[in-house]
């Protein structure tokens, strides 16, 4: 078991408040701990808190110095007695844009993981903590970083939030802790990964671009549930393209309900991916010229594979916009089902509603981690800091500013091309959760195909799939596989 009760807590600074911003001083705790697992004990060091983030300000014309304008939350874990110049470190944090790395960091990197039980078989509030024998400190250091807005990140008084809540803001602001945490620390040579989620891989993927931009080259990325090009994965009006590529996800899902009886989930798979390449695009695109018969046969085909009637998929035009199937596949029950992880069902607030009122995956695994973080992060870290933490930043999501592609998609796989193409060793481990209706795997690697890199780097992409979704540690036995798929990943992507 961990030790952490056990450690005595430093003395910590009086709490702050949402109305008094925080100074700008780093404020860090330092607990020591030993971690028991089947190799053998894992004595590491954690600072948990925050550290002020610098910019240098130039005022019309006029150099302003070095300014303080955020202290940002982060929790790292070294390995005590490791050589720094060999030891990788992993800097990790999710996505939303808006949430903080509690998902990542209590679902299956950190030393301590969150208890809630799973799909079908929820634990009861309020919850609780267990050691993580599987914990990427096995291979590699950890520092999770919770960006502006988020967690406990906060700027400083006078700062202007919105500053940070933007596409280019984020990565240079996070980028920039990336490299204070390097060079305050000494690990310019050590081995480096990033780690992100959902929105982390969008900004891992730039991130890698800009740190190598400035010099400091990585080893490896790390994308879970993967999105580098929103273009495929929004459905805008007038566009089809989010359409087939959803469609496997939707029979991965109804097969998970019990719709594909008989049938294994590969074999499901497999066919809606092939419905998706070659026959569904061709589909749509004929719009009003596809004749009866083709649309009858598309309308079959489509409601066999994605568990919902014909009626429905005629109705919808042959496009089932994801929000509306959710509430759809399992409507006669009185039940929909999950976006972030569809194996998990809620009551639906409406019989005849147009589409789910809320997720019953975000329902189910938000108190429990919210709970968990908070205490651990103060009985077990020595964080005693009062201010509120926010797992989703408020409002973080509905503002962010993707000014820098007007008349554009979203899309960073220019930017992950570019970091592959710069650096011929960096290796990228994309996690796909078959449940996922946030990223879809469909989504994912047709990004992936997309990347214009050469044919020699393509070998430099693993991937991993698990039956689970968004956030697929969730469900046991993936985050045992994930465990074990990400430290094997370290040690290839570090290797010297």
């Amino acid at each position: 078991m961990s030790d952490a009760a056990d450690t005595p807590k430093p003395a910590a600074s009086a709490p702050t408040t949402e109305a008094a911003p925080p100074k700008a001083v780093d404020e860090l705790v330092t607990t020591q701990h030993v971690l028991s697992t089947p190799s053998g004990d894992l004595a590491y060091t954690a600072k948990a808190g925050r550290v002020v983030l610098y910019e240098d300000r130039v005022e019309g014309g006029v150099s302003k110095g070095r300014v303080a304008t955020a202290q940002v939350g982060v929790t790292t874990y070294t390995l005590d007695g490791a050589d720094p110049l060999t030891r990788p470190v992993t800097f990790a944090f999710n996505g939303g844009p808006g949430s903080a790395s509690v998902w990542l960091h209590m679902g299956v990197l950190g030393p301590r993981r969150v208890v809630m039980g799973d799909a079908g078989d929820l634990h009861a509030p309020p919850y609780g903590i267990a050691d993580n024998v599987d914990t990427i400190l096995h291979v590699s250091d950890l520092v999770l970083i919770d960006p502006v807005s988020t967690g406990k990140s906060r700027v400083v008084e006078g700062g202007s939030a919105k500053d940070f809540h933007g596409f280019t803001a984020d990565v240079e602001s996070v980028g920039e802790i990336i490299r204070q945490w390097v060079t305050a620390e000494g690990r310019w040579l050590s081995p480096k990964l990033l780690a992100g989620e959902s929105y982390g891989t969008t900004r891992a993927s730039a991130l890698a671009e800009h740190l190598q931009g400035s010099g400091m080259y990585l080893n490896g990325l790390m994308l879970i549930s993967a999105v580098l090009n929103f273009g495929v994965h929004d459905f805008e009006p007038g566009s089809d393209a989010a359409y087939p590529r959803f469609l496997s996800f939707y029979a991965a899902t109804a097969h998970f309900h019990g719709k594909h009886p008989g049938r294994t989930l590969q074999e499901v798979v497999a066919e809606a991916e092939a419905y998706a390449e070659r026959d569904y695009p061709y589909v749509l695109a004929r719009g009003a010229r596809l004749s009866a018969e083709e649309r009858a046969a598309a309308v079959s085909e489509l409601a066999r594979l994605t568990g919902v009637s014909e009626d429905y998929v005629s109705r919808s035009d042959l496009r089932m916009e994801h929000w509306r199937w959710f509430g759809e596949l399992r409507r006669d029950e009185g039940l929909t089902v999950g976006r972030i992880d569809s194996r998990f069902t809620g009551f639906a607030a409406s019989g005849i509603a147009e589409h789910m009122d809320a997720d019953p995956s975000i329902d189910a695994i938000l108190g429990p981690y919210s709970a968990a973080f908070q205490h651990y992060l103060r009985a077990e870290l020595g964080v005693e800091d009062a201010s509120p933490f926010h797992v989703f930043g408020p409002g973080v999501n509905q503002e962010w500013s993707y000014k820098e592609f007007e008349n554009r998609s979203v899309t960073v796989t220019d930017r992950l091309s570019r970091a592959m193409r710069q650096n011929p060793h960096l290796k990228v481990h994309v996690a796909f959760g078959y449940y996922d209706g946030a990223t879809p795997f469909g989504c994912a690697e047709d990004d992936l195909a997309h990347l214009r890199i050469p044919e020699a780097l393509r070998s430099n992409i693993e991937r991993r799939y698990y039956e689970a979704g968004h956030m697929m540690y969730v469900h046991e036995p993936s985050r045992v596989q994930q465990a074990a798929d990400l430290a094997a990943f370290v040690r290839s992507a570090t290797e010297r």
